[in-house]
């Protein structure tokens, strides 16, 4: 047995063919975790998720759900989930889509249907049209709702916000903090960084079937190269060979350098000379996703 971790993932292999698709990854989701999957198409996002949902049966190693394998059946009643590639019955009507899906769950009501509903900003008179009928958006927050509305205690999303409109990606990220809240985990696939910043505690990152980083938000962001960009007053003074700067660019009085670590030495250097302007933003989750595949 694996424990009682909601979703477990041990030396996880799968290989199509000639084909790794992932060699050997290994991650948890912990009870109350929203925890983000990142990745861009064709790392292996989709096929990790396919297998946790016993779609798919891996080359080597073992998927855990609730302290089950993950291909005994039983191990996915408490589970919601969405795909990367929804397709619904596009003659059923919303409304009639929902019901269908809440059958499959008769021991767990779809206690959250009104509320998600009204969080995501789909009424009653939308649900009662054909699903061929319906934008795209509206056929995600379809999915996404007959994902959540029996309140399942693991939410495999793959790629949810496809297709929703801001203000919607923004009620998106507050229904799975509220998730989180109660006590249920989320693993929510992504390679959008900014909304995976904007939920996630956790984050891995998969590159061509491998995890080249598991890490939380904030010690990601210490391990990012950040650019400094400074307009002096007079002459530039040398600064590529101080400690921290790996990489700089001089145009006239202006400067752009890249900086990781101890500060303290460029500040020092920086406070021997008059600067008219200094712009040093917050590292970028895009910055720290970008340095993992720039060696790939």
């Amino acid at each position: 047995m694996s424990g009682t971790k909601p979703l477990e993932v041990r030396n996880l292999k799968k290989q199509f063919g000639t084909l790794p698709a992932l060699c050997g990854i290994t991650f948890s989701v912990e009870p109350g975790e929203v925890f983000g999957y990142l990745g861009p198409n064709g790392a292996g996002k989709t096929t990790t998720l396919r297998i946790a949902l016993g779609l798919v049966y891996p080359s080597a190693g073992a998927a855990f759900m609730f302290g089950q394998p993950a291909s005994n059946a039983s191990a996915r009643q408490n589970i919601g989930f969405l795909p990367g590639d929804l397709h619904l019955y596009g003659e059923m009507t919303g409304l009639a889509t929902l019901d269908f899906f809440a059958q499959f769950r008769p021991a767990s009501p779809p206690l959250l249907r009104k509320s998600l509903m009204e969080a995501l900003a789909i009424d009653d008179s939308t649900l009662q049209r054909r699903v061929k009928f319906l934008s795209h958006g509206t056929r995600q927050k379809i999915g996404l709702i007959a994902a959540m509305q029996h309140d399942p205690a693991l939410l495999l999303l793959d790629e949810p916000s496809n297709g929703l409109d801001p203000l919607v990606q923004q009620s998106l990220r507050r229904i799975l903090l509220g998730f989180a809240e109660r006590g249920r985990s989320v693993l929510f696939s992504s390679h959008v960084l900014s909304e995976v910043e904007a939920v996630c505690r956790r984050v891995a990152i998969l590159r061509q079937g491998e995890i080249v980083a598991l890490e939380t938000i904030d010690n990601l962001r210490n391990k990012v190269v950040r650019k400094l960009t400074l307009k002096f007053r007079g002459t530039v003074p040398s600064l590529s060979d101080l400690p921290g700067v790996s990489r700089s660019e001089i145009n006239g009085r202006d400067a752009v350098l890249w900086v990781r670590g101890d500060l303290n030495p460029l500040l020092r250097r920086l406070a021997e000379v008059d600067i008219d302007d200094m712009v040093f933003p917050e590292p970028e989750l895009e910055d720290i996703f970008l340095s993992y595949y720039q060696n790939a």
